[in-house]
């Protein structure tokens, strides 16, 4: 299983510059969108697929990747932007559900409850979850859950749900949209393809986003003390509050759901921020609940260097030849070591007392880096307290000084 998830992965390249080259076709793109021409013929249908395809509601924008049959699109959906991709482009690619062999119409067709069967082993095959084992949403909608309103479903509507709940990314969105801030939202879909919704990603597409000195008109080089100095009061409360919302989607993935969520890709570009700074996860291929984090891990070994899949490492036993199924390392250490390290750079010789917290906070984010403790809780924790407490005392600092700023202005002024 681990080499079929390493050749896909690496195999991808992102597309930041495919574009239609001329402008009236791109404006025209989605009129020639497949899936348009199989929704009218009655082969799929959708929640988006009247306004994708007949009053035009959706406009296409630009494509953002495009590679190994997965397509992904940025468009306007009546003004707002949002994200439509596939795992596959076409919808002939996906695998036919076995019960729509069938007479539509003739009372042969599969009940609600046969749909809800497969669609629950399909989930579990996929997440290596039992469904609604964290009390979650059904990934099908209202209609589709054990009580709900029973129908006769039409073969196209089975065939599009089917489509989607093969697409890994789809299914993880919409297991655990209404249970996490920190997950992408899914807005609708039509055929295979699906919409979610349009965030500020990290170094995405070559725009550099969240990098600090991107968003704040910062040096390369990362925030060192005398840049931290130099940022304005509401960029720091930025920067912070990003980095409290990384923590708090660690927290949430470490301890909300029935398993562990392992992130095996960890890099800017995986991430979008909402706008009220929320952090969340949009590019879920390589995230994986531990039964199926554990199952990947397990294999022959010569050497530790063996043992590394991605961002997510075990141990090999050189006595048995195998990797350990229990990873060693954690999102957390992932994060400090990718994100924050670039953001709270080491102190500048001469600045210990000026700044003592955030040299006290540099100096935690280069521990967290530095440390594994995957199966020490006890050290994962005081590390994890120990960044959200510095962090939060920066952020109440900078709270008290702008209310004196403040204070002080308005008695100027009077």
């Amino acid at each position: 299983m681990q080499k079929t998830y390493r050749q896909r992965k690496t195999g991808h390249r992102k597309s930041h510059d495919i574009y239609v080259s001329d402008p009236a076709k791109e404006r025209t793109a989605l009129k020639e969108f497949q899936p348009c021409e199989e929704y009218i013929r009655g082969v799929l249908t959708g929640d988006l697929c009247e306004e994708l395809c007949v009053s035009r509601q959706v406009e296409y924008q630009r494509c953002l990747y495009y590679e190994n049959g997965k397509k992904v699109m940025e468009a306007k959906w009546r003004g707002v932007p949002i994200v439509l991709k596939s795992k596959l482009e076409n919808f002939s690619s996906y695998q036919a559900l076995g019960p729509l062999d069938y007479q539509e119409g003739a009372g042969g067709g599969p009940s609600p409850w046969d749909i809800v069967l497969y669609a629950t082993l399909e989930i579990r095959s996929s997440l290596g979850l039992e469904v609604g084992s964290d009390g979650g949403a059904w990934p099908w909608g209202r209609e589709w859950t054990p009580g709900g309103h029973q129908r006769a479903y039409s073969r196209a509507e089975l065939a599009s749900l089917w489509s989607l709940l093969q697409q890994e990314e789809y299914t993880f969105f919409r297991v655990l949209e209404n249970l996490s801030g920190h997950v992408a939202k899914v807005l609708g879909s039509c055929g295979h393809f699906y919409a979610v919704e349009y965030l500020v990603t990290g170094q995405a597409w070559s725009w550099n986003l969240f990098s600090p000195e991107t968003l704040l008109g910062l040096p390369r080089e990362g925030l060192g003390i005398s840049a931290w100095s130099g940022i304005s009061r509401s960029g720091k409360d930025t920067i912070i509050q990003i980095a409290l919302s990384f923590l708090d989607m660690v927290r949430h993935f470490e301890s909300d759901f029935s398993h562990p969520l392992h992130l095996c890709d960890i890099k800017p570009e995986n991430f979008g921020i909402r706008r009220d700074l929320t952090v969340v996860a949009i590019d879920v291929d390589m995230a994986f609940f531990e039964p199926k984090m554990q199952n990947i891990l397990e294999q022959a070994c010569t050497s530790d260097e063996d043992c590394k899949f991605f961002d997510c490492i075990s141990k090999c036993d050189m006595k048995e030849n195998k990797c350990g199924s229990k990873r060693v390392n954690s999102n957390l250490q992932v994060i400090c070591d990718k994100i924050f390290r670039h953001w709270f750079s080491p102190a500048l010789p001469g600045t210990r007392k000026e700044l003592p917290l955030e040299v006290e906070l540099q100096h935690a984010v280069h521990d967290c880096a530095e440390t594994t403790g995957g199966d020490d809780k006890a050290r994962s924790q005081a590390v994890f307290h120990r960044l959200q407490t510095l962090l939060s005392q920066l952020l109440q600092d900078e709270d008290v000084e702008a209310q004196t700023d403040r204070h002080s202005q308005t008695e100027t002024n009077a």
